[in-house]
């Protein structure tokens, strides 16, 4: 499953992942490019706890959490809540959420006030933001949190593992916490970090307790109602000292960031009034350099702009490198102006002509490189770099005109689309992924202000006129923010249909079904029963992916899935498919990742009418499984179904492999079926460091060794034994782990059997490319393979991985 937030929300205020590059997001990534802090935040932190407000004893009113920013620009809240829960929590216990709003400025402090209690005298300074949560003084767990939904976690290894999760405090005896518990909270004292704000992700060394503090975004602190710092205005209606293209600067960075402007002109050439308020502006009077952009954002957080389109405007704020999802989740920055006013001059005037991107347009160099640094401070190369030219066209209007679609529309309305319709195009009207040296530097997102809603497939055309302003996401990076938008015209795709196994033929697929549960409506259930039955043929044995427990997320102890294969087999045999039986291993609870509470596993379906799944004891959730001799010149399972190496730590917080002996017309057969790390570690593409940093390869890297070595040593007892591997290994044919799962020749990878523009069985940000592999061991002998495209091309998808097959004589 994919993790994925709309652009309309710019990553303010919603779930990060993915996201990430190299361009593939995982199997069962459920948040993502903001990961737990195993890294300490060098921006949005918790500075401060105060839970005895009203307390015997207390002098403050009202219990509070305050927050800091350590970073240079200002840290934007919108959509983002502070949590907090019991400091010993049981089963039962829930989350406490505080919505927030606005930002915490640069190196600056943002209160939030929590319940009143019975007594005290003193108010707090005027808050941030307003929440009715009673903590203890004395111990509890808080956290920041980047969405308003409420958190499942009730340990401190799970919330660790949740990407949700910004920052965390636990204090007293808090069981969540980082590293130690902090101490010294009390009716009158608080726990707090140093001036520094210093993050070592241990809240024992990182808080003190001491005398409460209160501070709010404008440095008020004590009590009473501390007067605002006062807002830019216009002191008259001429422009100011600065253009846009000044403001914008030669690199990523404003040379004017952090410093107010004033009365800056331009002409307002789109507005956004949900999400990320705010709106665009562009000078009519561009300078001569084309590295300078001369279009800028107004950010106008929760409030709706009152300006329109075609405004002649003066504009004072301050100058803000606004972060999508913080600034170390890896995406570049956005200039914007923030905390503005605005005085209009004129309405109804014309736009700035917006600049056409055709196939000539976009350099086929897509990143400057910094030998993996970050790229803010590089000059721009607009005609060297793709992401470069864009960057210099930053909040300024541009066009498209006919474009082929290579990226479906999603469910927040975003389609991606080719401006080089030649570049590296696959036989059903996608684009490609050949490697990480060739991004494919012509996609681009189409994300709407209009309202549209586009439905469109891979291979349909976008025709007519696109235009909007650029902006820049952590979820596919550069976009045309539309105000105006093409139609779309169907390219005729149609879902495959793969070939009927011939009766001497074993098939043996793998689908990853999207976190399938119960709490799935039945049509989901209905829908991935007819890819099996009429997509795929029926295949003998199914590994399947994302199978979760009977109850799906929710986090109450429950591990069974037999509901929920019950559930599957029956929407297949109602699809006329066969009556399937099943063999898997329950997990640990909470242990495999994935969605917190589903309990992810990997599950064999098989028709016993056609094959023969042979059961040996011994097998669970920590028992390796084992090649043993037979005794016979062959080799069989200690355990079947098994599971590799399970307490590995490999597969921390990851599914672990399960592994089963079949039989069929005699034939003995091995299955291992696979979900490998998600890929939500990994820098963007498209981001500030270049080339990305793979940090979730590593660990998939240590899983591929372990299949590796349990399939050598089969193949050592049985070098004829035949082995299928397969299942949604989250990384490319061309990648590490791949290269370590098929060292020795010990597996063969099926999708390089595919000429190189049909290897894909997924689509992220535009790029055709596979997370889902077969493998063969090299006792079988012309496998006819195949990947059967049935979702990840199409708006209307079942899950967003497409599933593979192949047969076997």
């Amino acid at each position: 499953m994919s993790a994925h937030i709309p652009l309309s929300l710019r990553g303010r205020g919603a779930k990060v992942g993915l996201i990430a590059l190299p361009l593939g997001i995982a199997g069962s990534l459920i948040a993502l490019p903001l990961t737990a802090q195993a890294v300490p935040s060098p921006d949005a932190v918790i500075s401060e706890v105060y839970g005895g407000g009203g307390n015997s004893g207390a002098s403050l009113t009202h219990d509070f959490i305050e927050l800091g920013n350590a970073g240079g620009a200002s840290f934007d809240l919108s959509g983002w809540s502070v949590q907090y829960l019991s400091g010993s929590p049981t089963a039962t216990s829930k989350w406490q959420v505080t919505p927030l709003d606005g930002a915490i400025p640069a190196h600056g402090n943002y209160l939030v006030q929590e319940a009143k209690g019975a007594t005290g005298d003193t108010a707090l300074p005027t808050p941030d933001a307003t929440g009715t949560i009673a903590m203890s003084a004395a111990s509890g767990t808080v956290a920041l949190v980047h969405s308003t939904t409420a958190l499942t976690c009730l340990t401190a290894a799970d919330c660790a593992a949740d990407g949700t999760v910004k920052d965390l405090l636990g204090f007293g005896t808090a069981v969540v916490r980082e590293g130690s518990p902090a101490t010294g909270a009390g009716n009158t004292t608080s726990v707090s970090r140093a001036a520094s704000l210093a993050d070592t992700d241990d809240n024992a060394a990182d808080f003190t307790g001491g005398t409460p503090s209160p501070r709010n975004t404008t440095g008020g602190a004590g009590s009473g109602d501390p007067s605002p710092t006062p807002t830019p205005t216009p002191t008259d209606t001429n422009p100011g000292p600065l253009r846009i293209h000044d403001i914008q600067g030669t690199t990523r960075i404003s040379p004017q960031n952090g410093k107010t402007v004033t009365n800056v002109p331009g002409v307002v050439t789109g507005v956004r009034s949900t999400g990320s308020k705010g709106y665009w502006i562009q000078d009519p009077e561009p300078d001569q350099n084309p590295a300078t952009s001369e279009g800028v954002f107004v950010f106008t957080g929760s409030a709706t702009p009152l300006v329109k389109v075609g405004d002649s405007v003066l504009v004072s704020g301050k100058v803000s490198e606004y972060y999508p999802g913080g600034q170390n989740g890896g995406a570049q920055s956005v200039t914007e102006l923030t905390g503005p006013t605005a005085t209009v001059l004129s309405s109804g005037n014309q736009l700035p002509a917006p600049e056409v991107v055709d196939a000539q347009t976009l350099p086929d160099a897509y990143a400057p490189q910094a030998d993996g640094g970050r790229i803010d401070s590089l000059e721009l190369k607009p005609d060297t770099y793709a992401l470069d030219w864009l960057e210099s066209r930053e909040g300024m209007r541009v066009q498209i005109g006919d474009s082929r679609v290579v990226g479906a529309s999603n469910a927040y309305n975003e389609t991606w689309i080719t401006t080089k319709p030649k570049e590296n195009p696959t036989p059903r009207g996608g684009t490609i992924y050949q490697g990480y040296a060739s991004p494919n530097s012509g996609r681009l997102l189409i994300s709407t202000l209009t309202g549209d809603q586009l439905h469109a497939n891979v291979g349909d055309t976008l025709t007519g006129t696109t235009t909007g302003p650029v902006d820049y996401s952590n979820y596919g990076g550069y976009n045309i923010q539309a105000t105006q938008v093409g139609t779309v015209t169907s390219g005729g795709l149609k879902p495959d249909v793969a070939k009927k196994a011939k009766s001497n033929e074993l098939s043996v697929a793998t689908y990853n079904v999207e976190n399938l549960d119960p709490t799935d409506p039945q049509s989901k259930f209905d829908r991935l029963a007819e890819g099996v039955v009429k997509n795929l043929a029926s295949p003998d044995i199914v590994s399947l992916e994302e199978i979760q427990d009977n109850n799906g997320p929710k986090d109450d102890g429950t591990v069974t899935a037999d509901k929920t294969m019950a559930q599957f087999i029956e929407a297949i045999k109602a699809a006329g498919g066969p009556a399937y039986d099943w063999r898997s291993i329950d997990p640990v609870n909470d242990q495999d990742g994935g969605e917190p509470g589903g309990n992810i596993r990997n599950v064999f379906l098989f028709n016993p009418a056609r094959v023969t799944f042979v059961d040996r004891p011994g097998g669970d959730s920590t028992t390796a499984v084992e090649a043993v001799s037979d005794g016979k010149k062959g080799v069989q399972l200690s355990a079947s179904p098994g599971r590799i190496n399970p307490t590995s730590s490999a597969w921390k917080s990851s599914r672990k492999p399960l592994v089963g002996e079949f039989r069929f017309r005699g034939e003995q057969i091995f299955v291992v079926g696979n979900h490998f790390n998600s890929k939500g570690g990994d820098q963007p593409v498209h981001g500030a460091v270049q080339p990305p940093v793979l940090g979730s390869e590593t660990q998939r890297v240590a899983q591929a060794t372990e299949v590796n070595t349990f399939v050598r040593d089969l193949l050592a007892k049985d070098k004829k034994a035949k082995i299928v591997v397969l299942g949604d290994l989250n990384d490319y044919q061309f990648s590490k782990p791949l290269a370590t799962l098929t060292a020795g020749g010990v597996l063969e990878d099926l999708i390089n059997t595919l000429p190189a523009n049909e290897r894909y069985s997924y689509v992220y940000d535009g790029n055709s490319q596979t997370l889902d592999h077969i493998l063969v061991s090299p006792a079988i002998k012309k496998p006819d393979y195949e990947v059967v495209h049935i979702n990840a091309e199409f708006s209307d998808q079942s899950s967003d991985h497409d599933p593979q097959v192949v047969r076997i004589k």
